[in-house]
């Protein structure tokens, strides 16, 4: 069952009624996070960091609502060959690694299989940070509050290693804002990150897109294109004056 009361995640807030946490759209439901998020408005040493592509039109809304920067950190999914939705693991930048030791045992598949798909999606990993990030480095987590999005989470690998790749880089706090997120995933990963705010967790979860009106996908232009705009326009008040080094300011 889905804990009635906050706190039973770590420092969680986990919303179960459905019907009132429907989203219209992707930035709908970061519009939503934001009113979870109140206390972490342009909090100092904060930073929210978006899994692209689907979490990237997400965090922008709770970067704007909270006043605090934008990054992101590109995870791969490792797919079961002839079934690449279904996923076997993660990887991310930095040598992170994740497996899915129950499915890789019930479909037996071989650690060859496993590294092959990891090289394929490692090069993918690559491309897309060449891609979105357009030359700009990316910004030092360490020591940082990290409001970590997605659009939402059906098996965890991909988040499971983006919180590892940001342990290992020296966040000193993650907080997990998912839209939305299968029951018992919320349930396995849940010491994973230190806070959880979530708006919908249902015990039958088929998909993402299910929890959405509109769910199109997001091209590689359209992640690109809204970092380009988040780190070109730093004084724009709606980005929470932001300045050039990435801090939020404060009054």
């Amino acid at each position: 069952m889905v804990p009635e009361a906050p706190g039973v995640w770590p420092g969680g807030d986990v919303d179960d009624d459905r019907m009132s946490a429907h989203f219209h759209d992707r930035a709908d439901a970061g519009r939503q996070l934001v009113a979870k998020l109140g206390k972490y408005h342009e909090a100092p040493g904060g930073l929210v960091v978006a899994l692209p592509r689907g979490g990237v039109p997400v965090a922008r809304e709770v970067a704007r609502g909270l006043g605090l920067p934008l990054e992101i950190l590109v995870v791969r999914k490792l797919g079961v060959p002839g079934n690449e939705e279904y996923a076997m693991g993660a990887i991310a930048s930095g040598g992170i690694r994740i497996l899915n030791a129950h499915a890789i045992s019930l479909l037996r598949i071989g650690p060859e299989t496993i590294d092959a798909v990891a090289f394929r999606e490692g090069r993918e990993l690559e491309r897309r940070e060449k891609v979105f990030r357009q030359g700009r480095p990316a910004r030092d987590v360490r020591g940082k509050t990290v409001v970590l999005v997605d659009d939402g989470v059906a098996t965890g690998s991909t988040l499971r290693a983006a919180i590892q790749c940001l342990r290992r880089r020296g966040a000193r706090r993650i907080v997990a804002a998912i839209p939305t997120i299968a029951q018992d995933t919320l349930a396995r990963l849940r010491s994973d990150a230190d806070e959880w705010v979530v708006l919908i967790a249902p015990p039958n979860f088929r998909s993402v897109g299910e929890w959405y009106a509109s769910f199109p996908q997001v091209a590689d232009a359209e992640v690109a294109g809204i970092l380009a705009q988040e780190t070109a326009n730093p004084e724009d008040p709606a980005r929470g004056m932001v300045s050039p080094d990435g801090a939020a300011r404060m009054p």
